[in-house]
């Protein structure tokens, strides 16, 4: 793996913007599937100048073959179920819940680079993982629900979890061969024509919304995924899936220091807690041997 200080940069700024995500969807007065539709067919247009514009860009596109295109509509499948589960574990179960086990991402990461790509990670990446994680759930422990249609929703929220460790593992595949804006168009492409029909199954409007919310779809586009998740698939090709669910806990704290900003949510003591408890757990992930190793 590069040891490029730049790279892990990238990554921070990556994190940082998709710490915007729950700010934006908060302000979207939509349904989910409409706001995850939007979000990602925006983002797709935005990325088309680049797709178009550019000759290597464009002759990928065109050279691609049927495994890479099946691989990056898969991805999108996988994206848009990612989307759809969360979303719905949602009416099930609380807020907190539903995000803090979405945050178990890294444990499933681990688990299938360790069992398919022979990954190794030192003991102490192995600790900070678990007390980035024990800090999520410092943040939402009081908010956590016992019923059976909580458990439900708990249930949607970690099968979601488990399908975008799988995207990101899929998108480290294919960035070996094919550059970041083909393949996130693809990607999002096609998870907004899943997206979009699932939409029309439910019978979800895809106008009439106020301008408020358009531009939250404009937010959720550029800001969250250009800035955001594309970031992340530009980064799979020199750092691993693994270390990029890592570093996605880090959206935990943004957004609470966003939301303390911009939507005057205090940050209690528990909060603050979890808070360093993750930041710590990061730290101790990221100095671990092994990390910064090539891959």
């Amino acid at each position: 793996m590069k040891t490029n200080i730049g790279l892990y940069l990238a990554l921070l700024f990556g994190v940082f913007s998709l710490s915007t995500s729950a700010i934006f969807v908060r302000l979207a007065n939509a349904p989910s599937a409409i706001t995850a539709f939007f979000r990602l067919f925006f983002a797709a247009l935005i990325l088309l100048p680049f797709l178009f514009g550019s000759k290597q860009n464009k002759n990928q596109l065109l050279s691609l073959s049927k495994k890479q295109w099946a691989l990056g509509i898969l991805s999108g499948l996988l994206l848009s179920a990612h989307y759809l589960l969360w979303f719905e574990s949602l009416r099930h179960t609380s807020v907190a819940s539903s995000t803090v086990i979405v945050t178990l991402q890294p444990l499933f990461s681990i688990a299938i680079g360790y069992t398919f790509l022979k990954e190794r990670f030192h003991k102490l990446a192995i600790g900070g993982c678990l007390i980035a994680i024990m800090g999520c759930f410092i943040i939402g422990w009081g908010d956590f629900q016992i019923s059976s249609q909580a458990l439900f929703g708990d249930l949607l929220a970690l099968l979601a979890a488990g399908i975008i460790s799988v995207y990101f593992f899929i998108g480290q595949a294919i960035r070996k061969e094919l550059s970041a804006v083909p393949y996130s168009v693809i990607s999002y492409l096609s998870s907004s024509v899943f997206l979009g029909c699932y939409a029309m199954i439910e019978g979800n409007s895809f106008s009439s919304y106020p301008k408020a919310t358009w531009i939250a779809f404009g937010g959720l586009a550029l800001i969250s995924t250009i800035f955001g998740q594309f970031i992340f698939n530009w980064l799979l090709k020199w750092i691993s899936a693994t270390v990029i669910s890592m570093s996605i806990l880090g959206e935990t704290i943004g957004t609470c220091i966003l939301a303390y900003f911009i939507l005057h949510e205090a940050i209690s003591l528990q909060q603050g807690i979890g808070i360093a408890t993750i930041f710590i757990g990061l730290v101790l992930f990221f100095i671990s041997p092994q990390i910064h190793k090539d891959r």
